[in-house]
This record gives C-alpha cells, structure tokens and sequence, in this order.
C-alpha cells in the first residue's frame, strides 16, 4: 500500500479529489455563511480548478520550487533519478524521453476514448431515427469526440516534439526540464476534467463552444472551458521550453540550416502554439464569466457581440490545425530520404515553407466565419489569404515527389504510413479550396463536407505521420522493433477503411446533410452512405486495435533492435544505442556536413570530435 501511494499519478488523484472537494465546499460555505443558496455552478467550477492545482501539487509539481521559496538548495536537473522499470513513467521525471513516452500514453487514452465517442454516436447515425441515445447525449458525444482528439493531438505533437527534438539536436535534456515536467502533467487533470463534462451535464455546442448557446448549457460546458483552459497552459508551457531548446542548445555545427526538418517544423509549431493559445483561452473564460458573474462580453442586450467570440476563436483555432499538421509533415520530410535513400529535395524550402505555413496561419481565421454576417467586404482578402496557404504546403509535395523520384524505396512500415499520410493529406489539401472560396463554402459551411475535409486533413497531417514516428522510433524507446506483418496489416486495413469514411462524408455532404445532427429523413438517400461510413469506422477502429496489440506485444517480444536498424544518418540513430540511455549522448558531436545527404558517397552528418561554440 505504501508503493502504491507513492506513485505520483495515485497521490495526483488523491490532491485532485481533495482539491476539488475543497474548493466545493469553500464556496458552498461561505454562501452559507452570508445567508445565500448554495449555486452548484460557481462551486463545481472553483473545485474544478484547485483540484487541478490540487493534483499538480499531490504530482510534486510545486515540490522544487516550494523547496527553493524556503531558501533551501534544490538539485540540479542532471542529479534526479527516475524509479526503475515501468514505474517511472506513472510519476514525475524530468527526462525529456520520459516525459515524451508520458505525453504519448496520454495522447493514445485520449484517442482511444474520444475514437469510442465517435463509434457510439456513428452506430447512431447507420440508420434513420433515434436507435439508443437522447439528443441531448448526441450532442454531448460531439462535442467530446471533436475536443478530446484535439487534446489527444496536442498531447501527440508534444510526445513526439518532446522525445525528438533533444536527440535530433544533440541535446542532454529540454532547456527548463523541471518547466517540461509540469507542462506534462498539468495536462493530465485537464483531461480528468473535460471527461468529467459527461456527468455534469453535457454540453450541446459542439467542440467550439459558440455562444450564446453556450452561455445556456448545462454545467459540463464549465468542465469544457476549465479543462480546455487547463490544457491550453500546457501547450503554452511546452511551446516555450521546444522554442528555447531549438535555438539555444544545439550541437556544434549545426547552423539553423543542418537543423533537421522536423526541429524546423517543431519551431514553427511552437511559435504558433506560444502567440496564439491566449486567444482560445481568453475566448472561453470569457464565456464562463458571462455565466457565472453575468458579464455581457457575448450579450447582444448588454452591450456584447457574439461575433467577437467566433473572431477569437478561431484566431488560434485555425491557426491551430498547423499545430496540428506541421510536426507530422515534418515526420514525412524525415522518414522520405531514409527509406528513399536519396537526399531530401529542396531542404531549405523545405524548412522555409514551415515557416511560411506559421505565418500565414494567422491571416485566413475569418473564412469560417463566412456565413455567419461578417461584413462582405472582409470575405475576399480572407478568401485570397486562405488560398496563399497552398504555396508554402504545395513546397513541401514538390520536394516529397522529387525526393521520391527515382529512389531505391524501402516498404518497411514506417514507409508506407509515410506514403499514406502524403496521400490522405493531398486530398484534405485539394478539398480545402472549396471551403475557402466565398461562393461555394456558402454550399458548404457546416455540412458532412466539411467534416470529411478535416479527417482527411488531420489523418493526413497527424494520424499517419504518428504511426510512421511510433513504428520508426518505437526500438529507440524499447530496444525492440514492432511486428512488420501486423504493421502492414494496420495500414492496409486502416487505409482503404479511411478512403471510404471521408468519401462517404463528402458525398452526404454535397446532397445537404449537415453536420453535429442526430437523425436524417431517409428519403434524403443519406442511410446507405451513412451504413457505409459507419461500417469504414469500425474497421478504422479494429485497425487500431491491431496496433495496440503489437504495442504491447512488441514491448517484451519483438525483435530486439541492434544497431542502426534504418541505416539512418540522425545522430539518435548513428551515435546511440537502443534503448537511448538517461542522459542521452555520452560524448558531445559535431555537425559537419547535410542532415539528408544520402546516397552521397564520403557524406558524413555528425562524428565524435573536440567541440565548438555552436552557430
């Protein structure tokens, strides 16, 4: 029992359920005292936080900087030592790689969980009328799928970025590793409430959370803005210590332009997620004040506009989705030249174009807001500005289409996810036009259309790069490789599974069928495609389950990794055994030629050597 308590995820818990006891009962009693009605709104939401900050505190979150307030010495980030064996990723670490596999177990609950959501609410959709949920629980279904997969995304990005990014540059840890720790876990009482929104109500707005309908929902939509306040804290946090980390502490010689593609991708991914988080944040505290004090920021009878919502939100919202995107095309540019064996085509565009996508990610957020009266005059620069984000993206499939022409592949299965994300993502690319041209997004706004774009878009961009990046640095964490044939098997099945999905949802979509609806008329012609999609999902789903499968097998049966499995020129690869070791590279390495020169004869990226001041 004594282990067990001191687990740092279980005393979590404990500090979560205290704190959110505390915080219920502190405001319950002191309306009390003043004579006023308990009100559960204000009191779910204040517990909601301190048991937050309860957990963080129960995690040992504080327990450094506590320590360093009463004048005592603190130890360096170098001297913690993990517990040993599996343990150590169920408390808190300060390794970069720990960390990293922590944000990816979270992500992979996350999307198991918000991937039931869908199936639940897509057996409900296979035929006309009302099978065997409410209205009400359909609603809330949407909401949490759409919102728990974008966390499960964002705990992605940072699994990989926080993994990564320290190998690829030469790096022995994050730049503030005691920062990275609680970045990570501030994220996991987020989740516990945002679930929490189910049994407090639900919430019916759907992931975005427009007023004023949701200035009237139930108390879950509180859950939603304080996990999703939560949560975004987190992402700020990280995006800070990966933008310190790139610029500050890489090897010698590695100028910004022998970075590797995906510290490119990272940088620009977090430049994003530090300037634009404040504005989803703000937007929904916003929301939640005007319930709980009575504020009219969004109260067209107070003075509000609930247009100024919709311009905050989706000022990091689309923004958001190349947070999304950015790293896992990053993992394509990566993978391309290793099991293409030719140098990466165009490597400064390349790097450039990341940068390119960064910026003009924050000049298109009106075109989701064409129909909703925005004054006309704005809709044609946002409609060009939309479209200008073809030129950076389209760098990028000319440099995959040379690298990969006439290059000597290699259909391992990190390849063949790398190739499926490069297809799926064209077609979430050819698909966005439409929606972002005036004339037909006013078709189009709010149909399965635009449902089945932004599958294709994130599949694409994040779903099948993750599967490359876990099947290619899975021995790296391990030191063992996952199953060839059951990987294959996951992307044979999955693939033509997706294809089908999306396609049927762009079908449904261009006959009218809105999106975030419980039932259809089947005179519509809507219920076989619906069959179909559904059918597609469920196998998307035992896709999954094959890789969960092999994950865990592979971790005590695969073949044991030796060496540089890929023959990959990355230094994590070329200088490091498998798995990795605590503090990374034992002997510091110098950078002396092109991170993707290969087939080129002689060519050398890193080697062992006296060290310089870095670039």
């Amino acid at each position: 029992m004594k282990n067990f308590l001191s687990i740092g995820f279980v005393t979590g818990i404990i500090g979560q359920i205290v704190g959110t006891a505390i915080g219920i009962g502190l405001l319950t009693g002191i309306r009390a005292m003043m004579g006023l009605a308990p009100k559960s709104e204000p009191a779910a939401v204040l517990g909601a936080a301190l048991g937050i900050i309860g957990f963080m505190i129960g995690v040992g979150g504080f327990r450094d900087w506590f320590t360093w307030a009463k004048g005592e010495d603190t130890y360096e980030a170098e001297e913690f030592h993990d517990r040993p064996g599996v343990i150590r990723y169920w408390g808190y670490s300060l390794d970069h790689k720990v960390i990293g596999v922590q944000y990816g177990i979270l992500s992979l609950l996350l999307m198991v969980l918000g991937g039931t959501f869908a199936l639940i609410f897509r057996t409900e959709l296979a035929q006309s009328g009302m099978q065997f949920i409410s209205l009400d629980f359909f609603n809330t279904l949407i909401g949490m799928h759409g919102m728990v997969l974008i966390i499960s995304i964002l705990m992605g990005i940072s699994a990989m970025s926080n993994y990564l990014v320290p190998l690829l540059i030469g790096a022995k840890d994050m730049a503030f590793p005691r920062l990275n720790a609680f970045g990570f876990w501030l994220a996991v009482p987020a989740s516990v409430v945002i679930v929490a929104a189910i049994f407090t109500g639900g919430f019916d707005t759907g992931w975005t959370g427009y007023p004023p309908l949701s200035a009237r929902a139930p108390l879950g939509m509180q859950m939603f803005f304080v996990a999703v306040f939560f949560a975004g804290w987190s992402s700020i946090i990280g995006a800070l210590n990966l933008i310190v980390t790139i610029l500050r502490m890489r090897a010698p010689g590695m100028n910004m332009f022998r970075m590797p593609i995906f510290a490119w991708a990272v940088l620009a991914t977090s430049l994003i997620a530090l300037t634009a988080t404040q504005l989803i944040g703000t937007s929904f505290q916003m929301v939640s004040f005007q319930r709980l004090f009575g504020m009219g920021f969004f109260d067209p009878a107070k003075g509000g506009n609930p247009l100024l919502f919709q311009h905050l939100f989706w000022f990091y919202s689309h923004p958001a989705v190349y947070v999304f995107i950015l790293p896992g095309l990053g993992i394509i540019s990566e993978l391309l030249p290793v099991f293409v064996r030719k140098p990466l085509f165009g490597y400064k565009w390349v790097a450039m174009s990341s940068m390119g996508i960064a910026l003009v990610g924050f000049l298109v957020w009106a075109h989701h807001m064409f129909t909703s009266g925005m004054e006309e005059y704005l809709r044609v620069p946002f409609m060009y500005s939309t479209l200008l984000v073809a030129v950076p993206t389209g760098i990028k499939f000319f440099s995959w289409t040379a690298t990969i022409w006439q290059g000597r592949m290699r259909f391992a299965t990190p390849m063949l996810f790398t190739l499926g994300a490069i297809v799926v993502f064209l077609l979430g690319g050819l698909t966005g036009p439409p929606l972002g041209t005036v004339a037909t997004d006013l078709h189009l706004h709010d149909t399965y259309f635009v449902v089945g774009h932004f599958h294709d878009t994130l599949f694409g961009g994040y779903m099948f790069p993750l599967f490359a990046a876990i099947y290619f640095w899975y021995p790296k964490i391990t030191g063992r490789r996952m199953n060839e044939t059951l990987g294959k098997i996951h992307f044979y099945l999955m693939t033509p599974s997706f294809l089908v999905m999306t396609f049927g949802q762009m079908a449904v979509g261009l006959l009218g069928m809105r999106r975030r609806i419980a039932d259809y008329d089947p005179a519509q012609g809507f219920q076989t495609t619906n069959l179909i999609v559904t059918i597609a999902a469920f196998l998307i789903a035992l896709s999954i389950l094959i890789f969960f499968i092999n994950l865990f097998v592979s971790a005590r049966k695969g073949e044991v990794a030796e060496g540089n499995i890929w023959e990959s020129r990355s230094p994590e690869w070329a200088l490091l055994p498998s798995p990795a070791p605590e503090h990374n590279y034992a002997q510091p390495f110098n950078v002396v030629g092109d991170p993707y020169d290969y087939g080129l004869k002689g060519s050398k990226y890193v080697e062992t050597a006296p060290q310089q001041a870095a670039d």
